[in-house]
């Protein structure tokens, strides 16, 4: 020891600052993060600042491990309880360091809530303006995330699984098919829109008229995967190849813009609304690279 001030740890990252919406990619790199900064660790900080579970406390508990599950989270903990949250569009995860948790994390902004607070000795966990907070017995975890299709980046994925659901309902056009977590678990509208781009497939056209719907659900797995590590993604995916702001991904945000392919004005439309967590959301296409 040389009596110098030790630097402070460096955090496991959570929900980064310019990640836009918590898709299937940025919810895996928060549940690793979280895994980091509190798996095998006693609990010394529980509050749940939702009026449902006021009164619950976990301090004194042991976390055993936090999976994703789409865009879901599921934080299990010692006596065979799970902590499930989701972000939602706008929610996100903090890490600090425990001494740090009076001041805020780097990121919060004026007027944000921070609904829930896992910590330890050396970790403090802050979820910001999370849309669900529920605490459940793990052997019912079904109840919250039993009703999703395959996961793209989970152990249960299968391609042929995830076209068979797109298929259910053939006349429905392909774009909202996709969006919906019934089919596919953690597709949203990023890699959504990105993913019928690439394929050459256009929102509007019937799921059962798409020749290779396990092909397409294999192109969504494959972005999802090229940006699911630390880092992969900050703000938006690189679906292009081209890093270099304005031409990071293909169609996405770019309503009414050139298409970076045609030129042709981009298209935007809301879609979807079925499933438990369904509300229309906008995707965008190309009408000319993308024939319906």
């Amino acid at each position: 020891m040389n009596g110098c001030a030790s630097s402070p740890p460096t955090p496991p990252r959570g929900t980064e600052p310019g990640d836009t919406i918590p898709e299937g990619d940025v919810v895996y790199r928060t549940a690793a993060a979280l895994r980091r900064a509190l798996d095998g660790r006693v609990l010394t900080r529980s509050e749940f600042r939702v009026p449902r579970y006021a009164t619950a406390d976990l301090r004194g508990r042991v976390v055993r491990e936090t999976v994703s599950r789409g865009k879901h989270l599921l934080t299990r903990v010692e006596g065979d309880l799970t902590v499930h949250t989701h972000m939602r569009m706008d929610g996100s995860w903090r890490i600090v360091p425990a001494g740090d948790g009076r001041g805020g994390p780097p990121g919060i902004r004026a007027g944000d809530t921070v609904r829930l607070v896992l910590g330890n000795d050396e970790w403090l966990a802050l979820g910001v303006r999370l849309g669900v907070v529920d605490l459940l017995p793990t052997g019912l975890e079904y109840r919250a995330v039993g009703h999703l299709g395959p996961d793209p980046l989970g152990p249960d994925w299968d391609a042929e699984e995830a076209a068979r659901r797109l298929r259910r309902a053939p006349e429905r056009p392909v774009g909202e098919a996709l969006l919906d977590q019934r089919n596919i678990a953690g597709l949203g509208t990023i890699y959504g829109s990105e993913t019928l781009f690439v394929a050459g497939v256009s929102p509007w056209r019937p799921a059962g008229a798409v020749e290779d719907l396990a092909g397409l659900a294999a192109l969504a797995r494959r972005m999802l995967e090229a940006h699911k590590e630390p880092g992969g993604r900050h703000g938006l995916p690189v679906a292009t190849g081209d890093p270099h702001p304005g031409r990071r991904v293909w169609v996405y945000g770019r309503g009414g813009r050139p298409c970076l392919r045609c030129g042709t004005p981009v298209g935007v439309a809301d879609m979807g609304a079925a499933g438990n967590e369904g509300r229309k959301r906008p995707l965008y296409w190309c009408p000319s690279c993308q024939q319906a």
